[in-house]
């Protein structure tokens, strides 16, 4: 499945509220983990362990980190689009204004639910961002970029990132738990299987030029 970015001018009335809504619905799902308290995902982990720690907003701090992020995609030569721009600014706004909208669940049927759903819904949320092909949020780059300087594996390199990331948000008081390791296990095929819904196609190539007639030969 082909998900390289393409030119912004490309389909623009479907691409960029399909990018806006998506990332719009991720920080809600980002939100609704963070509101069920049963563990979240690894970078939402060090968001919340440095939200602990510091006087900043959950939203503001996933920018700031994405923002840090994106510093480590210049020397691996990663070039930004416009979704990975909205990608730090809209997540960080709609999981604020999320959170100040979703009370705090304080009964187990009301924590499982906000955790599975936000599970479903990040994978839907990134299936439509992803699938809009505007350029990989900051995360998404630094993994492929990575990849690409040192040979390895995306899956090695992934493993990686998350692993030290979920480590150091952790030690710093982030939470995690069941929800942690469902969102590992179901993030990949729950995106997967949502992609060929929002997966935006590329301009079809020209047609080619219809093959000239055959001289008649002569007698």
């Amino acid at each position: 499945m082909d998900l390289r970015p393409l030119p912004v001018t490309h389909a623009p009335l479907r691409r960029l509220p399909q990018l806006l809504g998506g990332l719009a619905l991720y920080g809600t799902s980002m939100a609704m983990q963070v509101r069920g308290a049963l563990g979240l995902n690894p970078w939402d982990v060090l968001h919340q362990g440095l939200e602990t720690r510091l006087p900043l907003s959950f939203g503001l701090i996933t920018a700031i980190t994405g923002a840090a992020v994106l510093l480590l995609w210049i020397p691996l030569r990663q070039r930004p689009g416009v979704g990975t721009v909205a990608n730090v600014v809209v997540i960080a706004l709609s999981v604020d204004a999320a959170l100040a909208l979703i009370p705090e669940a304080h009964t187990w049927p009301a924590r499982v639910a906000l955790m599975t759903g936000g599970i479903v819904l990040n994978g839907v949320a990134s299936a439509a961002y992803i699938g809009a092909r505007l350029g990989p949020g900051p995360r998404d780059g630094l993994m492929t970029g990575l990849a690409a300087r040192t040979g390895r594996s995306i899956r090695l390199v992934r493993t990686a990132i998350e692993v030290v990331v979920l480590v150091s948000g952790w030690l710093l008081g982030g939470t995690v738990g069941i929800g942690t390791v469902l969102y590992a296990l179901a993030i990949g095929p729950l995106t997967q299987a949502f992609l060929p819904l929002f997966r935006v196609r590329g301009p079809r190539p020209p047609a080619p030029a219809p093959a000239a007639p055959a001289g008649r030969s002569t007698p």
